[in-house]
């Protein structure tokens, strides 16, 4: 199935319109399931909205497979398409907040489940710590990968990195089997 982020973003930011906006977004389609795509964007912006002060910005831009992508999470290209494969690039999907971050050090555990950084909050406020193992899980199936970075302000840079879809029919059944193989970590 064939899933236009762009449109999944505007549909999303427009549920949330008092603490989320849209930066800029570019047309991206992408080969997957909907409704994990919708999981994966929904629990990326409660994530952000819980630790934002005001604001969580989402963006949508594309890189085309071999290009230096020089934009936040960046990493070198060398999932599907990098050498001439069969794909045209990448979706890149960035939700920022301007909340404290995460310290360097921890930022690959937040993708464990059941880790929580702040210990503080009662379990009511902030959940139990799954969503973005399990954000990590579905971006892995549909052969993407994610990143936690800081943003331009300090607070949490998440970036999800997906291969664009091919042409028509050429992606039908990809994004809800069987687990494919991830594009190497971003740096």
């Amino acid at each position: 199935m064939r899933v236009d982020l762009a449109a999944l973003v505007r549909e999303e930011t427009a549920r949330r319109p008092e603490r989320v906006g849209a930066g800029e977004v570019e047309e991206a389609v992408v080969a997957g399931s909907r409704g994990q795509l919708e999981r994966v964007l929904g629990n990326l912006l409660d994530n952000a909205e819980r630790h934002a002060r005001e604001r969580v910005v989402v963006r949508v831009r594309t890189v085309p497979a071999g290009a230096a992508d020089t934009g936040p999470g960046a990493g070198p290209d060398t999932g599907p398409g990098a050498a001439g494969g069969r794909r045209p690039g990448w979706a890149v999907l960035s939700v920022e907040d301007d909340g404290p971050g995460v310290p360097e050090g921890e930022r690959e555990r937040v993708f464990e489940r059941f880790v929580r950084l702040d210990d503080a909050r009662a379990r009511d406020d902030g959940g139990a710590g799954l969503g973005l193992a399990i954000v990590r899980e579905i971006v892995t199936r549909h052969g993407g990968t994610i990143a936690l970075g800081r943003a331009p302000g300090g607070g949490a840079l998440l970036t999800v990195r997906l291969p664009l879809a091919g042409p028509a029919g050429e992606d039908a059944g990809r994004g809800g089997g069987a687990p494919r193989p991830a594009a190497a970590p971003l740096g």
